[in-house]
């Protein structure tokens, strides 16, 4: 048998956690924790797996090479070695990125460069012609990664960012990514079976994703390719053994429990209605305002990603009566996505656990409270 390959899933800064947890629940070996994403190793469909099933990855990369690059020379040289006519063809495009730390070959654009030149001049060498650059909608994504005098090279299995699961037909005005929804769900410590709720659900991005996952529905279902599929090794056989896998996903997919969400604004609640169709989930979605909630006591989860005054307008009168129907909210735990630290000084409550978390460029806390 082979060696096992070696992946390497990306997150958001700060989901790491909650994304090794995910692969060793979803059984993939040898995943470990580590700084900015988590590697974990087995033959190449379970990359494929990886890029269907995990909620919480932005990205799954196979690791093709490492090798000492400290000059242009030995930069090419090792990006020459590798034999790249087994993933690109002459007619094919490509696309190169690069990160550089603490290297002497400081400049990306430069690596970059110098490592297509090198795999374009590898496949001509065996095929006679030069595949090209497509910078938009290459068939192959490769990512240089220099640290020190060390080279890590990478693919892109994914193509498109796991993120865009397919689903999301309409959007509000300020989407959450979906891969932050499934990571904020996994943090906010919520059991898949008490009843939950998003109060200010947009496009109902937290809803749809804790409504799949609750279901066991693989998230990468709604995509209709990846970028591994468009690699020069990927054949008849592998396809179809790639459409025996999107069946078994299928297969073991259930029903969720009651999930629900509520928005004040109707275009909101028809979108969130669109997608949840589009995602193949059934929600309860109302056009209400968050001030109406009330609690009977029971345990609920609520989860939102409340408007913090960059993307969405958030007044001092807004905050302060949010804040006080929290506090009101007894026996519920309540998880708030907050971008601005006004959330947490008008709670009186302390809250159980706070996470620091990136939605785009804005910094966030997820504060996570177990009202008495």
């Amino acid at each position: 048998m082979s060696e096992p390959l070696e992946f390497h899933a990306s997150c958001i800064p700060g989901a790491e956690r909650v994304l090794r947890d995910e692969l060793s629940e979803l059984g993939f070996r040898s995943a470990r924790l580590n700084r900015g994403g988590i590697p974990f190793r087995g033959p190449r469909e379970e990359g494929w797996r990886a890029c269907l099933t995990s909620r919480i990855a932005q990205r799954i990369q196979l690791v093709v090479s490492r090798f000492p690059a400290p000059t242009e020379d030995a930069l090419y040289g090792g990006v020459n070695a590798i034999p790249w006519e087994q993933y690109l063809g002459p007619s094919q495009t490509l696309a190169v990125r690069a990160v550089s730390q603490g290297s002497a070959l400081r400049h990306t654009g430069f690596v970059a460069l110098k490592a297509k030149d090198a795999i374009v001049d590898r496949v001509r060498d065996r095929a006679g012609r030069r595949p090209s650059v497509s910078k938009d909608d290459p068939d192959l994504k490769v990512f240089v990664y220099l640290a020190g005098d060390k080279a890590t090279l990478y693919l892109d299995l994914a193509g498109e960012p796991l993120h865009r699961r397919g689903y999301r037909l309409a959007t509000g005005e300020a989407p959450l990514r979906e891969t932050l929804a499934a990571a904020i769900l996994r943090l906010s410590g919520w059991d898949r079976k008490t009843p939950l709720i998003d109060p200010m659900c947009g496009s109902g991005t937290i809803a749809i994703e804790a409504a799949q996952w609750a279901a066991g529905l693989a998230p990468g279902l709604s995509r209709e390719r990846f970028g591994f599929e468009r690699w020069a090794d990927f054949g008849d056989g592998d396809a179809e053994r790639l459409r025996a896998l999107r069946g078994e996903l299928r297969g073991a997919a259930g029903q969720a429990g009651r999930i629900s969400g509520a928005d004040i604004a109707a275009d909101a609640i028809e979108a969130a209605r669109s997608n949840a169709r589009s995602a193949g989930v059934r929600l309860s979605l109302k056009e209400r305002s968050v001030l109406e909630l009330q609690s009977d006591g029971s345990r609920n989860w609520l989860v939102s990603n409340p408007p913090y005054g960059q993307r969405l307008d958030a007044s001092p009168d807004f905050l302060h009566a949010f804040t006080a129907k929290v506090q009101s909210l007894h026996g519920w735990q309540v998880c708030l996505l907050a971008g601005t630290p006004e959330y947490e000084r008008r709670i009186s409550i302390h809250p159980a656990a706070r996470y620091s978390l990136k939605n785009g460029d804005i910094d966030c806390d997820l504060l996570i409270y177990d009202v008495p």
